[in-house]
């Protein structure tokens, strides 16, 4: 019984998690009927228990068809943390030695990943009350810290000390306990990349064209300036043989 009491008290605190974090969940029935990333826990929660019996084949049996059904792909291996809220889900994936802490917010797209490079621990450990935004992805065996935000389309790869935010590719750190690191940069303002490479070629462009114009215009002086001599010369030779005959 107490051990059933204990899987009813997590799927009880997962259904708060989501009231917490999402204002448009309107009932528990809406909740657990609806919500991906609530089904995708629990089917996670059961495959991680049959993983750490080995029963390995079942677990990703398991993953798989919870992956089918909610677009969220959760190895069996990982291990995560009570009151995980994963807003929307799709496209979400948390690799096999990743560890997730309590009361993290993960939205659609985000992948805790490896390298590909590393063996053993691969994957991330996420810290408690962390935000990872959508599209973000952390990729390695390193920490994120506890009350990190990890912004929209970061690709972060190395650690994350506690109560940082997180932005752009590579991530880099542009505040830590409230303060600034960096102007201009926060989570909500992430700066896009081919926007920025698209104003550098525009900027290089208008310079060139200023370039090429100068250089016309010294070619037209140039050009003006050997007519006007060729021009004297050839008067002069026209009046030598007249004073010559003279």
């Amino acid at each position: 019984m107490g051990k059933r009491f204990n899987w009813l008290q997590t799927m009880r605190s997962d259904i708060e998690a989501v009231f917490d974090n999402d204002p448009a969940a309107r009932s528990v029935l809406e909740v657990v009927l609806t919500y991906s990333g609530v089904h995708a826990i629990w089917a996670h929660r059961v495959a991680h228990a049959l993983y750490k019996r080995r029963w390995f084949g079942l677990a990703r049996l398991i993953s798989q068809v919870s992956r089918f059904f909610t677009g969220i792909e959760i190895h069996p291996g990982a291990r995560i943390g009570r009151r995980l809220f994963i807003d929307h889900g799709m496209g979400v994936v948390i690799g096999e030695t990743c560890e997730i802490g309590d009361d993290v917010v993960l939205y659609q797209g985000v992948t805790l990943g490896g390298t590909g490079k590393e063996k053993g621990k691969r994957h991330p450990t996420i810290g408690s009350n962390v935000v990872v935004a959508s599209g973000a992805k952390v990729l390695g065996s390193f920490t994120v810290g506890d009350y990190s935000r990890i912004g929209a389309n970061a690709v972060v790869l190395q650690e994350v000390p506690p109560y940082s935010t997180v932005v752009g590719i590579p991530g880099r750190v542009v505040r830590v306990n409230g303060q600034k690191v960096k102007d201009k940069l926060d989570h909500g303002n992430i700066p896009d990349p081919v926007l920025e490479l698209h104003r550098q070629v525009t900027a290089e462009v208008a310079e060139l064209r200023a370039e090429v114009e100068r250089l016309r215009a010294e070619l037209a002086e140039e050009r003006k300036r050997r007519e006007a001599e060729a021009r004297e010369s050839i008067g002069a030779a026209a009046a030598k043989p007249e004073r010559e005959h003279v």
